[in-house]
């Protein structure tokens, strides 16, 4: 094995326990030298916990180590764009949690200087590259399900305001069910069925303001600032059309479904938050209708945050392509937003930029090694 690849983490909040304990326990090129977070508390908590050498008090002072490659991005959505463009400046790789940014002005800007400097720019989700999702594109490409023709996503809640212990950014700019949540299925449905063409969406927000009855912010008053109610119809550049839905204003007893469609048959996509199973198969043979369970194809099926991070430092290390760059999260967040720019006009949004599937993923006798 060679160098490893030096990874400086900004912000440690809620997402951070699992790619610390990921970059440091299982992926085995890359290396977290350093951590920073507006709460000191929390870097330093991170620092003892795993061994971290370097704790900064800013940002502008991690970018500056020179020991840093990549910069890892895991603040709140609405903060994404100025850590981002600031890492870029300073010449760093970025790695990102999802979205890419609020907004595509944010988006633009952020693309173009990475294209200017000549730096890699890529981000969550990676849930895409586990066990579950890749099992589904195998088959879908080896032909299980004929020809992909239309596919299905719903994430179905009431919200975080009962048990997220710091909700309010869920609905502040960048935030709501489809920029939170939305990743996940989006990704997970250009990678299986390739890039959208144009949308159609309509949004509403069910409730003005929401009430948090969690700890440590219990009885404060949210206003909602963001679509709540979201429902999108895609084109896809195949032909295929697919459907979804997105809320935090329902009660439900489930959440996540995900299903694609084909003229031989009908694939049961895993929760895409998960990297696992299970990958589920309906073929038009089966006279009773019977659903198998399809075993697993690759490895990852455990939480691998960090597992597109790692395929980005080997993207850095070998020449090859990254196989999570901002031409997805591009792509996903025009997606995105084009539903409720599609909902204020009233008419289907044509979606500009272009996008291809990365590889897939290949199986390495060594976990935590990338190929």
């Amino acid at each position: 094995m060679g160098k490893t690849v030096k990874i400086g983490m900004v912000g440690v909040g809620a997402i951070s326990g699992i790619y610390l304990k990921n970059i440091t326990e299982c992926f085995k090129e890359i290396e977290l030298v350093a951590v920073c977070d507006l709460i000191r508390e929390r870097a330093e908590q991170a620092q003892e916990k795993y061994n971290v050498p370097k704790l900064y008090d800013t940002m502008y002072e991690l970018f500056a180590d020179p020991e840093i490659d990549i910069v890892l991005n895991l603040t709140r959505p609405y903060e994404h764009y100025g850590v981002t463009i600031e890492a870029l400046k300073a010449g760093k790789h970025v790695y990102s949690e999802k979205p890419l940014a609020a907004s595509m002005e944010e988006a633009d800007e952020i693309v173009k200087l990475a294209q200017e400097k000549g730096l890699m720019l890529g981000g969550a989700p990676d849930t895409f590259l586990g066990a579950g999702i890749q099992t589904c594109r195998k088959l879908i490409d080896d032909g299980y399900i004929g020809e992909p023709i239309g596919a299905a996503a719903f994430m179905i809640c009431r919200g975080h305001e009962s048990w997220h212990p710091d909700p309010a950014f869920y609905y502040q700019y960048g935030g709501g069910p489809m920029m939170d949540m939305g990743p996940y299925y989006i990704t997970a449905m250009v990678n299986l069925l390739g890039g959208v063409s144009s949308v159609m969406g309509v949004t509403k927000s069910a409730f003005p303001t929401r009430t948090i009855t969690s700890q440590p912010h219990c009885g404060e008053e949210v206003k909602v600032e963001v679509p709540t109610y979201v429902t999108g119809i895609m084109n896809f550049e195949n032909g295929a059309t697919g459907t979804i839905f997105t809320t935090f204003d329902v009660c439900y007893p489930g959440q996540a479904r995900l299903e694609i469609y084909g003229t031989k048959g009908t694939l049961f996509v895993p929760d895409p938050n998960t990297f696992g199973g299970p990958v589920k198969l309906l073929r038009q043979e089966s006279k009773d209708k019977t659903v198998m369970e399809v075993p697993l194809c690759f490895d990852y099926c455990e939480n691998s945050r960090a597992l597109g991070l790692a395929d980005m430092a080997k993207a850095l290390q070998t020449g090859r392509d990254a196989r999570e760059t901002y031409q997805q999260t591009y792509h996903v967040l025009e997606i995105m937003q084009s539903f409720e720019k599609s909902s204020k006009a009233g008419a289907v949004v044509p979606i500009q930029s272009k996008y291809t599937r990365g590889e897939p993923m290949k199986n390495n006798p060594v976990h935590g090694i990338l190929d």
